[in-house]
């Protein structure tokens, strides 16, 4: 009997963005979440900390979710987890390093009994009528997996984030062997990661960077050396420390995310620190320059991080002098470039020598290019493909790269956050989109900050605030004292004051307007207020501000 069994594939972040992963693999009433991470929020996002997906579809379905599987430990892929355990439960898979920095996250939280478990690459685990197996892949931060989800219907591939590195700074190289096993017993669908597929050729194994820091450590003697880096790139920090102590110099952290994740890695074993060499930011007064090298965060130029404060001398216990040599081992996240600009300008004013990646080899990318994309696509021979982590210039370089190894235009699927596509033994298609798009996280609030707010934040931020104060009696209904008129972030009022006076005239001749009519509802008072108000400010000064009317009553 023909099997009409069908599985569905439904990204709910990721896709057309760089950021936010989570996909569901879903199999009859049974669903598999792989990664569920975080973005950080685009530049008319105004106040917003983080991004993360909408999950409504998952709270509909939380009855059917046998698990989250996780590929690895950065933010784009885990940082999410915390704010959506506080609507749904769920057994959580990840490898150690993984699950060691979610528990980090938990913490901070104070979520209570999370059902974790930990896998090392090879470990299979049966969720439902499904099987997820980790495979062993190379990145920039140690105990990354490739997955393979088996289902009655067949295998579905996701690649996860991964490069080809045959000489990897710690633990073994990717498990190619594994992955052709897999491919050569038949692939039904595969996911593939897309960060790097405009590049040509192959990424740099990791190990360049720890020759690069070697020579610039060599040349350095006598400066403080300050290095600014991916907190969660543990292979890079291995390295710049091991260069550290080629060259008898003491490490101090700075950055509570580089504190933790360090603390974290040191605990599992998967950093390597001789005893006396990391010593306490407090200490460093204590040394002299050429003795210290600084490892911080904000690569990114993230404006709360400890490099940009260090940059704008905002740092209490750092003042960069011309004796620093600043190195940016990273490159800036599409979107980013902006601030990482900013903040390196403003390190070369202190004159400080900055080092960063065009001028020098102190940055390898933990993405593969496209020589490693095109070996993936050929060991897992999948019969459909769809191209995932990328904005829709990766999604379609990442589909042609699949034509070109031989998989079937008709087979190759570009898909957007939310839609549904649905495999069966005979064909694939779309069948639907179910709910995604951003939820905004702004402090304790999660989705309390909608469209309506920002485009609120937007005016304010752009035209400023005008408030018109007018009390009025209750027994009358006569304005017994204003209109008073504030302006916050629209005119320098000490320097504007006929604008001010005539600005109070208009609202005292629409007050006088509204009393000879009888209008007496306040909603109507505060619309011909506004209205009247706007149209004089924006014939006097071409700007809009938010009119904000407040009637008292005595």
């Amino acid at each position: 009997m023909r099997n009409t069994n069908k599985v569905k594939i439904i990204p709910l972040g990721g896709l057309h963005e760089v950021g936010k992963n989570l996909t569901l693999v879903e199999y009859r009433d049974e669903i598999i979440m792989i990664d569920c991470g975080m973005t950080f929020p685009e530049d008319e996002m105004l106040g917003i900390d983080i991004v993360i997906p909408d999950v409504s579809y998952l709270v509909k379905n939380k009855e059917k979710i046998k698990g989250l599987v996780l590929t690895h430990g950065h933010e784009d892929h885990i940082g999410a987890i915390p704010y959506i355990l506080k609507k749904i439960k769920m057994p959580i898979y990840g490898t150690p390093l993984t699950i060691g920095l979610l528990e980090n996250k938990l913490k901070e939280h104070n979520l209570g009994k999370v059902d974790l478990n930990v896998v090392r690459a090879g470990d299979k685990v049966k969720l439902g009528k499904m099987e997820c197996e980790w495979i062993r892949v190379n990145h920039s931060i140690p105990d990354a997996c490739a997955l393979a989800i088996k289902t009655p219907l067949g295998t579905v591939f996701h690649t996860g984030d991964f490069k080809v590195d045959f000489t990897p700074i710690s633990g073994d190289a990717i498990d190619l062997h594994r992955i052709a096993e897999i491919g050569k017993r038949g692939v039904l669908a595969m996911m593939g990661e897309s960060t790097n597929v405009l590049r040509a050729g192959y990424t740099m194994s990791e190990s360049k960077v720890g020759e690069t820091f070697n020579r610039i450590f060599s040349q350095q003697q006598n400066n403080r050396i300050i290095i600014a880096t991916f907190a969660s790139n543990v292979h890079r920090i291995q390295q710049i420390i091991n260069s550290a102590e080629n060259y008898d110099r003491k490490v101090v952290l700075s950055g509570r995310s580089m504190l933790n994740v360090m603390e974290t890695a040191q605990r599992l074993g998967y950093l390597k620190v001789k005893k006396g060499t990391l010593i306490d930011i407090k200490d460093m007064h204590r040394y002299d320059d050429s003795q210290l090298v600084l490892i911080t965060t904000g690569s990114q130029g993230e404006p709360m991080s400890a490099l940009t404060r260090i940059a704008f001398g905002e740092h209490r216990k750092i003042k960069l002098t011309p004796n620093d040599v600043v190195i940016l081992s990273a490159t800036p996240i599409p979107g980013n470039e902006n601030a990482v600009s900013k903040v390196t300008n403003k390190l070369l004013e202190s004159g400080a020598d900055v080092i960063y990646e065009t001028l020098s080899e102190i940055h390898v990318s933990g993405h593969a290019c496209q020589e490693e994309l095109k070996l993936m696509l050929s060991l897992v021979n999948p019969k459909y493909f769809i191209p995932v982590h990328g904005e829709v210039r990766h999604l379609m370089k990442h589909s042609e790269i699949a034509k070109a190894v031989g998989v079937k235009e008709e087979n190759i699927f570009i898909m957007k956050n939310g839609n549904c596509l649905e495999i069966s033994q005979k064909n694939a298609k779309f069948v639907g989109d179910v709910p995604s798009g951003n939820i905004l996280v702004d402090g304790l609030g999660i989705g309390d900050v909608g469209n309506i707010v920002l485009r609120d934040r937007k005016h304010l931020s752009e035209d400023g605030l005008i408030v018109v104060v007018v009390t009025i009696s209750k027994s009358e209904g006569k304005v017994v004292s204003g209109p008073d008129i504030i302006s916050r972030g629209f005119v320098y009022v000490r320097e504007s004051g006929d604008l001010m006076e005539d600005a109070r005239k208009v609202v005292k001749g629409t007050l006088d307007k509204c009393d000879r009519k009888t209008i007496t509802d306040w909603s109507t008072l505060k619309t011909n207020i506004r209205e009247d108000l706007k149209g004089f400010l924006f014939t006097q000064t071409k700007r809009n501000p938010m009119i904000l009317p407040i009637i008292m009553e005595i």
